[in-house]
């Protein structure tokens, strides 16, 4: 079994076994509208959405935003039923999180025989 790991939005990675809490505020990190989700790995938050453009009222938005974390718990336990080792990442154009084994984001390389 590979390992699972979620992007950030500053393209940094969290091991999701690590993860001890997922949470969400009603206002992004630079304005009181949208929504962010963060996880937090051994007291650190490491913000994974900042969409400042969701509208709506706040319970609306909080809704999303819980709507997001349940995806996010789906994608991760879907990724730990994987032979190989996993990222998952928001893509923000589809607002979805998508999966991809490491391989096929370093690309394969080939081995060298000495």
């Amino acid at each position: 079994m590979g390992e699972v790991w979620i992007r950030t939005l500053g393209n940094g990675l969290v091991r999701a076994d690590r993860v001890t809490e997922i949470s969400s505020t009603r206002g992004s990190l630079h304005e009181d509208q949208g929504y962010s989700l963060k996880v937090i790995v051994d007291g650190k938050g490491h913000v994974l959405i900042d969409d400042a453009d969701l509208q709506g009222s706040m319970a609306e938005r909080l809704e999303y935003a819980r709507h997001m974390e349940d995806a996010l718990l789906l994608a991760i336990d879907e990724a730990r039923d994987s032979d190989a080792s996993v990222v998952i990442s928001y893509e923000p154009e589809r607002e979805r999180w998508s999966s991809a084994a490491v391989s096929e984001l370093t690309g394969s390389l080939p081995q060298v025989v000495v």
